[in-house]
């Protein structure tokens, strides 16, 4: 059996040891997919005649697939003796193979044809459906047979999140990477991240950081509340799930405050409303002043003085 020595970043040694689910999740620059490549290179390497399918969920050519970048690696480690490489498949050493699929147009009887395959890797798993997942994960069903994925988050409820973050079975290894976990990370990359942290600081988190997308293309706001959430204007504290929620939406007036927007979300408990006012310290009054106000008067401050705030949470006592 050949030994490789593959340099590897630190962030991913939890996943060299055997586990049936192994996950990286997070932006870009983060070596996440080389990182399974190599592994699967070594893999294939190390233990002869292991069946290994690339996934997508939609790939309607090669060129959507992990296959450019695993021949990639088989190059770059040495190891183009004991590989062959046809259009749609690799031969690996001691008859086994590394095929490409796309499960979009997957059944249950047609996925059977996976069933001898011990390494399912799923890259892009953010696009996976749950109907996907659903067929995938029972067919792999070789002895000791993984299941890895690796991803940029998208939403909470995307199938390969809710399953490794969110319900994260027993024994699962799942790690979050970023560009800075990266010690090759290109002086080249460096420079699109700062410039995508200065000009698209609405995006920037979910696509260098790995954090859930927040912004989609033409959503009005999305600038405004990248600007709130930098400063430190949106509150964590958590809404009391008795009581309903009120949005006060304020789209301005005439004159300077014309452009003005402001949308804040309050409860009443009794006699109290549950607000941040931590803002106000910086903008038009105190905490102390605005305790004086009356409801109108402190929706007016808020609306012409904090532009695209959002109001969660903390408990102030306003004086009527």
């Amino acid at each position: 059996m050949s030994i490789l020595k593959i340099p590897t970043a630190k962030i991913f040694e939890p996943l060299l040891k055997p586990a049936r689910y192994k996950g990286v999740y997070g932006g870009r620059g983060s070596g996440k997919s080389h990182f399974f490549g190599e592994l699967l290179v070594e893999t294939c390497q190390a233990e002869r005649g292991t069946l290994a399918v690339c996934i997508r969920e939609a790939q309607r050519t090669l060129a959507q697939s992990s296959k450019r970048l695993i021949e990639g690696k088989i190059a770059s480690l040495g190891l183009g003796h004991g590989f062959n490489f046809f259009s749609d498949k690799i031969e690996t050493p001691g008859d086994g193979l590394i095929i490409f699929r796309g499960l979009q147009d997957h059944t249950a009887d047609s996925i059977k044809s996976l069933e001898g395959f011990r390494i399912a890797w799923i890259d892009e798993a953010q696009s996976l459906s749950a109907r996907s997942l659903a067929l995938l994960r029972p067919t792999i069903r070789a002895k000791d047979s993984e299941l890895w994925a690796s991803w940029n988050p998208r939403r909470k409820s995307d199938a390969i999140d809710d399953f490794l973050r969110g319900r994260r079975p027993e024994g699962a290894v799942v790690v979050k990477a970023n560009w800075r976990d990266n010690p090759w990370f290109p002086d080249v990359l460096t420079e699109e991240r700062l410039l995508d942290q200065k000009l698209y600081p609405e995006r920037y988190d979910h696509i260098w950081e790995g954090e859930y997308a927040r912004a989609f293309e033409g959503a009005y706001f999305a600038s405004l509340l990248s600007e709130a959430r930098a400063q430190g204007r949106i509150g964590k504290v958590a809404a009391d799930p008795l009581l309903p929620l009120r949005a006060f939406i304020d789209i301005g007036g005439a004159g300077a405050a014309a452009d003005a927007f402001a949308i804040w979300i309050v409860q009443w408990v009794g006699s109290e409303m549950r607000a941040d006012f931590q803002h106000l310290r910086r903008w038009r009054t105190s905490v102390e002043q605005a305790q004086s106000y009356t409801f109108k008067a402190v929706i007016t401050v808020i609306a012409t003085g904090l532009i695209g705030a959002v109001w969660l949470g903390v408990k102030v006592v306003l004086g009527k």
